[in-house]
């Protein structure tokens, strides 16, 4: 603590990004990146960019991604916010439409960067119990709020909400915005995207750092009415009017349009997936159904904590959280099959 601070960042509860280790030869499953590399046309669109032009400022509306966006899901540009990650977009989100007098409500087990927001921002918030299936209940959602959020499929849990459901919270809320975070929809869950026309509440957010193989980019994402895209777009000209630069914008753009790749290495992933969770199952574990890059699983007879720990023993990486109710779970991204087999090895020994 300093002197030099303002008062409120004492009280900060910083978020704690998963581990990335700098020792080589480890199985890195902790921070559910893609296995498998960005679209070649990506990486030839951001070396395209490296030319004398980086002494110019890039495009501080995105227009070329918002654009490859707006093509890609069928909306129109000005339902399309792009900003540096999708944690940023969240972050403009939580400044720009949650700042209610009523509380903002989001799950009990979810993206912990959801508190911090609130914290930084002075947002009053109540966490909403998942069921006893880790589930969100919808009809848990319809009392008074400030704003409504949720990943889809969860995280840590990777369990999907179908658009059914969806549909209910929204119209359930009908004056309050409710963000759905689909950091993880291309593994297996249908994004909301669809609804957008409909429900002028709803805003989605996504993250080219998955399923799109760019987390080193730091692009994200957001989908709704012009109207909620224009508030995302004040915060963002208040804070930082040009938060993707030139080769950022390209290779975005890049790879939204190179759709073969993308739907093969999805599948790729997915097909992974279902072989790890058979593999888990093959050795006692129980996991939670997943429409995500990673999965959510447990021992019921050995502690998740001394799992983790054996497992990092033997050069294996996974994310355990301390949170009561999920202690006794590993959060396992999904890795290339070589990756996987090597983590299933490694658990038959422990």
């Amino acid at each position: 603590m300093s002197k030099f601070w303002s008062p409120f960042v004492k009280d900060l509860v910083p978020y704690v990004p998963g581990e990335q280790p700098k020792l080589s030869k480890l199985v890195k499953l902790n921070t559910n990146e893609n296995p498998y590399g960005p679209s070649p046309r990506a990486i030839a669109a951001m070396q395209a960019e490296l030319n004398d032009d980086l002494r110019l400022y890039p495009d501080p509306n995105g227009d070329r991604l918002k654009q490859a966006v707006a093509e890609y899901y069928g909306v129109q540009p000005a339902q399309v916010f792009v900003g540096n990650g999708s944690d940023e977009v969240l972050a403009h989100a939580f400044h720009g439409l949650f700042q209610h007098d009523a509380p903002l409500l989001f799950p009990d087990i979810s993206y912990s960067f959801y508190p911090v927001y609130c914290g930084l921002y002075g947002i009053d918030h109540e966490q909403v119990a998942l069921d006893e299936q880790f589930q969100i209940r919808v009809e848990d959602y319809a009392r008074p709020n400030g704003g409504i959020i949720f990943p889809n499929p969860n995280a840590p849990t990777g369990c999907v909400l179908p658009l059914d459901a969806i549909e209910r919270l929204l119209q359930g809320s009908p004056d309050s915005v409710v963000l759905v975070d689909e950091a993880y929809i291309d593994f297996g869950g249908e994004t909301a995207i669809s609804l957008v026309d409909k429900y002028p509440n709803l805003l989605v957010t996504q993250t080219l750092s998955k399923s799109r193989s760019l987390a080193g980019l730091r692009v994200g994402i957001a989908v709704g009415h012009p109207d909620l895209i224009e508030a995302l777009e004040r915060i963002k000209n208040s804070f930082n009017s040009y938060p993707l630069d030139r080769m950022a914008i390209a290779g975005a753009a890049a790879a939204f349009a190179d759709r073969a790749y993308f739907e093969q290495t999805c599948q790729q992933v997915i097909a992974s997936r279902e072989a790890v969770v058979a593999g888990l199952q093959g050795l006692g574990f129980e996991v939670l159904p997943s429409a995500a890059n990673f999965v959510f699983a447990r021992h019921p007879g050995k502690d998740a904590a001394t799992l983790a720990a054996g497992l990092r023993e033997q050069g294996v990486i996974v994310r355990h959280f301390k949170q009561s109710r999920i202690a006794q779970f590993l959060r396992i991204t999904i890795g290339a099959p070589e990756q996987n087999q090597a983590l299933l090895e490694a658990l038959q020994g422990l």
